[in-house]
């Protein structure tokens, strides 16, 4: 890094009373957050020497408390070295200071459950301005799709919650058996206790705050880990949830790999991850160290099949809304790829394309309603997929790049070969291969073909097509005659089969995802029976053969001495 000069922005960490300090060149965040002693003040840092994977500074700290003059004093190398870092030792006291306000009960009851979710709405109204302007900074998101897909969901997460939540809490009533006549029975909902949040960069807001308001509702304190791709909305997120929620049970850890080491080493009594496999299954191999229950949030390749006798219009809008409407196809239920029939496919790339120029433009890379790649290396690894030799000469429309912009345009590919690196991983960008085949139904085999997708789409008019695409494909969701909005019907579970997830979260689904279901059976100290102890008898094995096998008739029989004699 060839700096002169770093400015580091303090700002309040959320897992102790330490602050935390983020590096900062020219406005963009450029090494990782460390923890400091240095209270509220500004400050500089000069490096002394440049190395690829890290610096050493001299420190010159300006007090800010006196405006007419200025103090400053040089940290030495021994103060330095003072400096603590999120670790396994900060975040086992973390836990241990959640599981005191845990253990007091103060989570549990209706009327907190009920304030956090207020509070959370009004930190929403009162920031979506700033809300707005920090997915703009980390994703260039627009801001329609701004308050559409993170801020009005959100909200309605909420909404949701505090309307069904005294619903939710109530014990379900419970089936008895004759075996424990007279009795009782219900179903208890309880928390589990303190739960992990690890949410993800391309919808950093909503993939933060949905869980989080799940693990609320349910009576549990919260440690939320958001992504440091996506940093301008995580220090966000660290800053309201501090001011607006109870910081004794919901908390912010920022940071990277080492600060979610650090976090996925101690025992959760529930963990949520939304990302990708690879990190899915190191998650899940943490988890397993300590027996805790896992939600993991993944992906997949989301295949479209279009049949040849839809309303090419609506239907073309609608895939183009759920790839490119949605943060440009950095989304994990946007469509991956298309399969079509050999036939309709011209007809379909022509309504693709008619769509795609009344949506961004001529030149969509300059349009202002297309989100840009997060970063450089999911820009390259875009890139990479356009560039393979058996790929590049498939486009069809689009393929403008400006890597200075980290910009895609739409891109859409014709008959790609099925062993191209952009058919065997998901794309999770604007690039969308079109596969042909005789006939649609044809399309069923290359599915099943595959890992099971998050999600799956049909267009169709028929419906023996649609019945059948139900009946055998497989996937965490599925969406006919449309894409993507099965999202926002909180009464659907959202969640992955097989390698795009385990679990499902929304709604009442929410509630449950962060709930023990406890069974309690009631029963009274009268009406003994002594026929279940000991001594055993061969009238006590009839009345109970009479019993359990439903037989009123046969159980009145045998007390009665009569009944058949089997295993006497």
């Amino acid at each position: 890094m060839d700096i002169s000069l770093i400015h580091i922005n303090i700002m309040p960490y959320h897992a102790s009373s330490l602050p935390l300090v983020k590096l900062v060149n020219n406005g963009k965040v450029c090494a990782p957050r460390i923890r400091n002693l240095l209270g509220d003040r500004e400050a500089s840092i000069t490096p002394k020497q440049t190395h690829p994977t890290s610096l050493r500074f001299s420190w010159r700290i300006s007090s800010s408390f006196s405006s007419s003059a200025t103090e400053s004093r040089p940290i030495m190398e021994d103060e330095m070295k003072k400096m603590e870092r999120f670790d396994s030792d900060s975040a086992a006291s973390l836990l241990k200071e959640l599981r005191g306000t845990f253990a007091s009960g103060k989570t549990k009851s209706y009327e907190w459950r009920v304030q956090q979710l207020k509070n959370m709405i009004k930190m929403i109204d009162d920031n979506e301005r700033a809300i707005m302007e920090a997915l703009q900074q980390d994703l260039a998101k627009p801001r329609f799709e701004s308050f559409v897909s993170e801020i009005s969901l959100t909200k309605a997460a909420c909404n949701h919650a505090l309307k069904e939540l005294k619903h939710w809490m109530k014990p379900e009533k419970a089936k008895t058996a004759i075996t424990t006549f007279p009795s009782s029975a219900e179903i208890v909902s309880e928390p589990f206790g303190i739960v992990l949040i690890i949410s993800a960069w391309n919808y950093p807001f909503l993939l933060s705050l949905d869980p989080v308001v799940g693990a609320i509702a349910a009576g549990n304190s919260v440690v939320l880990k958001p992504s440091e791709i996506s940093p301008a909305t995580s220090s966000l997120l660290a800053k309201l949830l501090e001011d607006y929620l109870d910081s004794s049970a919901v908390r912010v850890v920022e940071g990277a790999v080492a600060e979610t080491t650090a976090l996925l080493e101690q025992k959760w009594d529930k963990i949520l991850y939304t990302g990708n496999g690879k990190v899915g299954r190191i998650v899940m191999a943490a988890a397993a160290k300590h027996l805790t229950p896992v939600i993991l949030e993944l992906g997949g390749k989301s295949p479209v099949v279009v049949d040849s006798n839809v309303n090419l219009k609506v239907s073309a809008r609608r895939i183009a809304a759920g790839k490119w409407g949605c943060n440009n196809g950095q989304a994990c239920i946007a469509p991956d790829y298309i399969i079509t029939t050999k036939a309709y496919a011209p007809t379909l790339i022509d309504g693709l394309k008619n769509i795609l120029e009344e949506f961004f433009g001529k030149d969509p890379l300059e349009s202002k309603d297309l989100s840009r790649i997060v970063n450089s290396n999911h820009f390259s690894r875009l890139a990479k997929l356009l560039d393979e030799d058996k790929v590049s000469g498939k486009i069809v429309h689009g393929g403008q790049r400006d890597e200075t912009r980290l910009m895609i345009a739409p891109t859409i590919l014709l008959d790609v070969p099925e062993d191209s690196l952009i058919m065997n991983e998901e794309i999770f960008g604007p690039l969308l291969p079109i596969i042909t085949v005789d006939k649609v139904e044809d399309s069923f085999d290359i599915i099943k073909s595959r890992s099971k997708p998050l999600a799956a789409y049909l267009f169709t008019s028929s419906k023996k097509l649609e019945k059948e695409f139900v009946e055998n494909i497989s996937a965490g969701g599925m969406l006919i005659n449309d894409t993507v909005v099965h999202l926002t019907n909180p009464s659907l579970p959202f969640g992955g089969v097989g390698e795009s997830g385990i679990g499902s979260y929304h709604g009442k689904f929410s509630f449950d995802a962060f709930s023990h279901k406890k069974a309690v059976l009631y029963r009274s100290l009268y009406g003994d029976a002594p026929v279940r102890y000991p001594p055993y008898t061969p009238g006590k094995l009839r009345i109970l053969r009479a019993i359990l096998d439903g037989s009123i008739i046969g159980a009145i029989l045998a007390l009665i001495g009569f009944g058949k004699k089997k295993l006497e």
